[in-house]
């Protein structure tokens, strides 16, 4: 297995993550000013996360 594949999968594994956390703040979160910026931050981190670890697995070739 590439070590790319690896780090994609990891990095995908972290945006789910991150997306799920987004989602749980959103469901507990009140209109307080600092959970809509921990909501955008995290969004935003596992979004990139999850995207950039889709697109390193896909572009990946699997030379063995």
């Amino acid at each position: 297995m590439n070590i790319k594949r690896i780090f994609g999968a990891l990095l995908t594994t972290l945006g789910i993550g991150g997306l799920i956390y987004t989602a749980v703040l959103f469901t507990n979160a009140s209109s307080n000013t600092a959970d809509i910026k921990s909501l955008i931050i995290y969004g935003v981190l596992g979004l990139i996360f999850f995207i950039s670890g889709i697109s390193l697995v896909r572009t990946t070739k699997d030379e063995s």
